[in-house]
């Protein structure tokens, strides 16, 4: 039993050694791998002097284990964060490359990734740092740019009413996915598809622009043409205002859709088709303002004429009655031109031509022998006679001006002045020989008056005074003259210049009247009267 007891003691005993020897070796095992662990961790962080160990062991193994563990567990700690740090630089860079290549899926795949953890120094870690920082900055540039193709591309499908989403989706599936729970695509790919879509919306925007412009063009020369009132133009006011914009200042939503083109486009068709009905009496409405011009301005053209001819091209329908129109503007503005060029003559003829009036006014006037007489309105009569010979006495003067103003006309054209198909400066140069002749007329007429008071005078002397018949004509007034001296009654002043020259004769020359106070005024100033001529020649003579 002894001996039995004994064995079963080695026997634990044994045991227990074994245990122990198994124990230790398990021990130095764990702590050889604890010190393999931590210098695999330092050498992986990379920063050896920030760790201290025991170069020798000291103490018995669990000493030994219970203080590298603490050593063991900051090296995990600092490695983990380490290691954490590294992953999300490594998952922004994979993500960032993602969107950057156009792999969506890539990207947003990227929640996790592995790396070499055997290379945690802060030089790595820097390098990635650097490389995402790189690609970060690629990956701004590329959303601005993405930003302003979208903006572009949608300013563009507004105005042009177009869908946006649709495309952009056709561009890239992530670029129309609103709820952004996915990355939008940043490729070069898809970049340069977004720049052609945003050129080819431009360029259809500048033909649909184009278009446009050159409907409301047409549509505002049709409403000018065609007179067409206010009212009917405000629908399509924004289109007329449209014709001298840029591109880039058409921003209004809508305003080159399709449909609205369309409407300009059906406007215009039925304006065309109301210009068809409408063109021959604006033609002719134009006629009438030429024909108008050159009655104004005395101008020698056979308008009647002129008229039958341009009924009949219209009729023919031989040419583009647009261009005929825009050709009649042409002819009045060159007619007007023309006119321009002759009013400073025409309004020294009328001047000249009211003097001539108020010359034959003056005559009839100092006719009436009752003049002086106190009727009614005769003060007005008074003061007109007296502007009247005012005016007279100007009338030489501004003949000669008139005629150095036509020969310079003349001569600067180098055509002849007509005045209702007369040559004014013949016309001025009949008046002043008529003129002369009626001087000469008067002087002689005042001479013969003159020898006959005379001859009057010696009679009397002789013989004696003796009364004769008052002359009924030397008492009543004029024929056809009122009270006041004014025009005679029945009658107007002609203000027609060219018939104050007197009818023509049917083989073409000029007539001139027998009675001079009602045919061809005579240029002359009126010299006053001798009042003991007059009071003689009013008073009976004796025998």
């Amino acid at each position: 039993m002894l001996l039995q007891l004994e064995q079963e003691c080695l026997d634990v005993y044994r045991r227990k050694v074994d245990q122990a020897s198994k124990y230790k070796v398990k021990l130095h095992q764990e702590l050889a791998d604890a010190e393999k662990e931590a210098i695999d961790i330092i050498s992986a962080l990379g920063d050896p002097h920030s760790f201290t160990r025991l170069d020798k062991p000291k103490g018995s193994l669990k000493e030994q284990m219970s203080a590298i563990d603490p050593l063991l567990k900051d090296l995990r700690h600092k490695k983990e964060e380490r290691a954490k740090e590294f992953s999300e630089v490594q998952v922004q860079i994979i993500s960032i490359c993602g969107e950057i290549s156009g792999n969506v899926q890539l990207s947003k795949s990227a929640t996790s990734t592995r790396f070499d953890e055997r290379d945690l120094t802060w030089k790595r870690l820097a390098e990635l740092k650097a490389k995402h920082e790189e690609l970060r900055k690629d990956k701004n540039v590329r959303l601005q740019k993405l930003s302003n193709y979208l903006r572009l591309i949608h300013e563009l499908s507004a105005v042009m009413s177009l869908d946006f989403l649709k495309i952009i989706t056709e561009v890239h599936p992530s670029l129309g996915d609103s709820t952004n729970s996915q990355p939008k695509s940043i490729s070069n790919e898809t970049l340069a598809r977004l720049a052609g879509s945003a050129h080819s919306l431009t360029q259809l925007k500048q033909e649909r622009l184009q278009k446009l412009q050159d409907l409301g063009s047409t549509l505002v020369e049709l409403w000018n043409l065609m007179d067409i009132p206010k009212e009917e133009r405000k629908r399509f006011d924004n289109v007329a205002r449209l014709i001298s914009a840029s591109v880039d200042e058409v921003v209004d939503r809508g305003v080159l859709a399709i449909e609205s083109i369309e409407q300009v486009e059906v406007e215009v068709e039925r304006l065309d088709n109301l210009k068809a009905s409408k063109m021959k009496e604006l033609i002719l409405k134009k006629q009438d303002e030429l024909e108008q011009v050159y009655k104004n301005a005395h101008m020698d053209v056979d308008t009647e004429s002129a008229r039958q001819i341009l009924i009949s091209i219209i009729d023919s329908g031989s040419v583009n009655l647009s261009e005929l129109f825009v050709g009649m503007d042409d002819q009045i503005r060159k007619a007007k031109e023309q006119a321009m060029s002759r009013k400073d003559i025409l309004e020294r003829l009328d001047k000249w031509t009211f003097a001539s009036e108020e010359e034959n006014w003056l005559e009839d006037y100092e006719r009436d022998q009752n003049r002086y007489s106190a009727g009614r309105g005769a003060h007005k009569n008074l003061k007109r006679a007296e502007k009247a010979r005012i005016l007279i006495s100007k009338m030489p003067s501004m003949l000669e001006a008139l005629k150095s103003k036509v020969n310079a006309w003349e001569k600067e054209k180098g055509e002849i002045f007509l005045y209702d198909k007369a040559p004014l400066s013949q016309t001025l140069e009949e008046f002043s020989a008529i003129r002369l002749e009626r001087e000469e007329e008067k002087r002689k007429s005042r001479e013969q008056k003159k020898q006959q008071e005379q001859l009057t005078t010696e009679q009397e002397m002789l013989f004696g005074s003796r009364p004769s018949p008052i002359r009924t004509g030397s008492t009543k007034k004029t024929s056809g003259q009122n009270s006041t001296g004014n025009t005679p009654s029945g009658t107007q002043v002609n203000k027609h210049f060219p018939s104050r020259l007197g009818s023509t004769s049917k083989d073409g020359k000029k007539e001139t009247p027998k009675n001079g106070a009602e045919g061809i005024p005579i240029n002359y100033v009126a010299l006053p009267k001798d009042d003991s001529l007059t009071r003689n020649s009013s008073t009976p003579t004796s025998p």
